[in-house]
């Protein structure tokens, strides 16, 4: 069965699109089978993968609202290797009709139910409030990762994550959980970045990732040229940082199959 990770922040500008598509992108070239579902109304992840959101047939719109089958609204064709679930200004619609319907908050959950198989990994990339499409991510998910920059409101932002994700889990998602939390845009030189990260490592532990991505132009001007930023300069930081942060979840998944094996 593949696994579903939400990349999930209330606050904006904290780079969880260019997460999605740039770790997809990673997963991508390690072979495994890759979905992207962007969720987003402004569609970045959508135009990041090289496809234009104007042109194309279907979104997430009709897999949300008209449940058409996922094989039916997915684009195989992007710059970076996955298949992807396009997101438009249709979306925005989305976000209103599913309040008329019954079970609204499960809909995304019971259109991934038969395909979850087919995928090593399907990333959502989420709006950034805690909309009816956050909740549908977070209920189809099994698990949140978290981008954050070093900064301190940043910091009060995941506070309000963490205790929205502990709700949804009591309510509509027992599974869900934290996958990670990931340092983004991050600038040593920066004395408040460095207190923050200490901070974020003194209370989450492992939960936060190894990996840190850097500020890279290479990242910023990726999107303008539809593609994630491996297949732009494979050799720039920002390129280096997601193929490490896809290896580092690699290996954690593997930690984690062999304690159950150990236990078992």
């Amino acid at each position: 069965m593949g696994k579903i990770i939400a990349i999930a922040n209330q606050k904006g500008g904290v780079g969880k699109t260019t997460t999605c598509v740039n770790l997809a992108a990673s997963m991508a070239a390690t072979k495994r089978k890759v979905l992207v579902i962007d969720l987003y109304p402004q569609g970045n992840a959508t135009m990041g993968s090289g496809i234009d959101k104007y042109e194309v047939a279907h979104s997430a719109y009709d897999l949300l609202i008209d449940q058409l089958p996922l094989d039916q609204v997915i684009e195989s064709n992007t710059s970076g290797g996955y298949d992807l679930v396009a997101s438009n200004s249709d979306v925005t619609a989305a976000e209103v009709k599913l309040m008329e319907f019954f079970a609204r908050e499960t809909r995304l959950r019971t259109a991934l139910e038969k395909y979850k198989n087919k995928y090593d990994y399907i990333f959502i990339d989420c709006p950034p409030s805690l909309n009816m499409l956050t909740v549908n991510a977070m209920t189809a998910s099994d698990s949140v990762l978290v981008p954050m920059q070093c900064e301190y409101f940043a910091l009060e932002g995941l506070t309000a994550l963490i205790d929205t994700i502990s709700k949804l889990a009591s309510v509509v998602n027992s599974e869900l959980k934290i996958e990670g939390i990931l340092r983004t845009m991050y600038d040593p030189r920066n004395r408040l970045s460095s207190d923050v990260s200490d901070q974020l490592k003194k209370h989450f532990g492992d939960k936060v990732y190894r990996t840190i991505i850097p500020r890279n132009i290479r990242l910023a001007e990726a999107p303008s040229f539809g593609t994630p930023v491996m297949y732009y300069d494979k050799s720039s930081n920002g390129a280096r940082a997601y193929l490490a942060l896809a290896g580092e979840i690699l290996r954690r998944e593997e930690q984690f199959a062999n304690q159950n094996v150990e236990t078992a």
